[in-house]
């Protein structure tokens, strides 16, 4: 399984269009060679690099494991979003307070869909514990972002 994004490579920086100095909008990804036997799709970035530990910028699950892109500001059809660190639902880019934060996105291939106990909106800590418990493969992108001002 593969992950990849057309607007960074893997180690390199974030444009600042997908930060929260620019548009504040996801950036495109791009999911390839997902295991057969998916049921469906998970996605999660976070910023391990946050001053109050572990940062979850954007969780989203019950993605196709058809959906061989995520397109720029935008959550694949059917699936759903969770609230982030910052206690709002959907993406929220990358915004250091100070230095060089790395960023991973982490797609999972899972072997299950979410039910009626993980609706949109869901706490982080819920949608891990889903995703954590029905893992078949994983794929990991990190671009690294420091603000501008």
């Amino acid at each position: 399984m593969k992950l990849s994004s057309p607007v960074f490579q893997d180690g390199e920086e974030i444009p600042s269009r997908y930060a929260c100095e620019g548009e504040n909008i996801n950036p495109p990804l791009i999911i390839e060679d997902v295991v057969s036997g998916a049921q469906s799709l998970a996605l999660v970035m976070d910023d391990p690099d946050a001053p109050a530990g572990i940062w979850t910028h954007w969780v989203l699950w019950n993605i196709s494991p058809e959906t061989a892109e995520i397109f720029e500001d935008s959550v694949p059809e059917n699936a759903l979003e969770g609230e982030n660190s910052s206690g709002n639902i959907g993406y929220d880019g990358p915004c250091p307070p100070s230095g060089i934060h790395h960023y991973s996105f982490r797609v999972y291939a899972l072997d299950a869909m979410a039910g009626m106990d993980l609706p949109a909106g869901a706490a982080v800590a819920d949608a891990q514990k889903f995703i954590n418990d029905h893992i078949l493969e994983s794929a990991e992108l990190t671009g690294i972002y420091s603000r501008k001002v």
